[in-house]
C-alpha cells in the first residue's frame, strides 16, 4: 500500500522523503528521485505533510514515537496524516500529541488495497478539521479518488473500522457457504456463479467467488491483518457499550484459518477452512 502511495506522490511530482523498516523496498525508490531517510525522525524532518501507512497500532506508535520516531521530526504547523487501519483510541491519542507538538492532524485510512493504490483510486476516509483537509486535498488527490470528510478525530478510523468487519463477515459467511457447497456435493463453479450473480453477489463475494475460481490467494490485503481489522472493531463496539455479534463470529473463523497457516495468504483464503458441528 506504503509503495503504491508513494509511486503517485512522485508521478505527481511531490518531493519525497520517506522511510521503511524493510531497507530494500526503500532503496528502489532512490532512482525515482526520492530521498531515502534512515529513520522515521528523518523522513519527517522538512516536511509539510507527513503521512503514515503501517499494520497496526503498535506499528503507528513506533513510527510516530518510539526512538527516532517521526513527530520528533516535525515542525510546528506540518499536517500529520494516519492512513492505517488503526483504533479510534490510539487515532485520539496521536492527535493530542500532534496538537502538542503544534502540527495538525488528520486521520485518513483508505478503502481499497495495493491495485487502487497502485491507480490512485483509493478513497480516504477523513476525520479531524474541515479546513485541514482542504489544505491537504491535492496531495490526497494523486493517491486517491476522493477524500471524505466525516467528522472529528477518530471519525475516519471507526469508519474504516466498520467497513472492514462487514466484508471480514461477508468473507466468513462465504467461507461457510463454501463448507455447506462442499459437504452436499455440488458444483462449487457453478454454486459460485448463482451467488455471485444473485442477490448475495456484494463486492466481496465476486472478488472472492473470483479468487476460488482461479485458486490465487496471493495476497493483496493478508488474512491476517483482515483479522486484527475485525478485533479492533470487536474492541471499539465494546467500548461503546456495544456487541458485534457477527464480527465476533467471524474473527473466530478467521483465527482458525491463521492458525491453519493461512494468515500471509490473501484474506480470501478464510474459504480454506472447513467448520463441522
Amino acid at each position: 500500500m506504503g509503495s503504491g502511495m508513494a509511486k503517485r506522490l512522485l508521478a505527481a511530482n511531490f518531493p519525497l522523503s520517506l522511510y521503511s523498516r524493510s531497507r530494500d523496498k526503500a532503496m528502489a525508490f532512490r532512482a525515482t528521485g526520492a530521498r531515502v531517510a534512515n529513520s522515521p525522525r528523518e523522513a519527517a524532518s522538512g516536511a509539510d505533510i507527513v503521512i503514515s501507512m503501517v499494520a497496526d497500532d503498535l506499528a503507528s506508535r513506533d513510527v510516530w514515537l518510539g526512538e527516532n520516531g517521526a513527530l520528533a521530526g516535525t515542525s510546528s504547523g506540518s499536517v500529520l496524516i494516519e492512513s492505517s487501519t488503526l483504533t479510534a483510541g490510539w487515532v485520539k491519542e496521536l492527535a493530542l500529541a500532534a496538537e502538542r507538538k503544534g502540527c495538525e492532524f488528520l486521520d485518513a485510512p483508505v478503502t481499497g488495497s495495493k491495485p487502487q493504490a497502485a491507480s490512485g483510486e483509493l478513497i480516504f476516509l477523513v476525520g479531524g478539521s474541515a479546513a485541514t483537509l482542504e489544505r491537504v486535498r491535492p496531495v490526497l488527490s494523486a493517491m486517491g479518488r476522493d477524500a471524505i470528510h466525516l467528522g472529528p478525530h477518530g471519525s475516519g478510523a471507526m469508519m474504516k473500522l466498520i467497513n472492514n468487519f462487514l466484508c471480514g463477515v461477508q468473507a466468513a459467511s462465504l467461507a461457510e457457504a463454501t463448507s455447506m457447497i462442499s459437504v452436499a456435493g455440488l458444483d462449487r463453479g457453478k454454486a459460485m456463479s448463482i451467488l455471485a450473480a444473485g442477490a448475495p453477489g456484494s463486492a466481496i463475494v465476486k472478488r472472492i467467488a473470483s479468487r476460488l475460481e482461479a485458486n490465487d490467494f496471493d495476497p493483496n490485503f493478508t488474512l491476517k491483518l483482515m483479522a486484527k481489522d475485525l478485533s479492533y472493531a470487536v474492541k471499539e463496539a465494546s467500548a461503546q457499550g456495544l456487541r458485534l455479534q457477527t464480527a465476533s463470529s467471524a474473527l473466530g473463523l478467521f483465527e482458525q484459518a491463521i492458525a491453519d497457516g493461512h494468515g500471509e495468504e490473501d484474506f480470501s483464503a478464510v474459504t480454506k477452512i472447513v467448520t463441522r458441528a
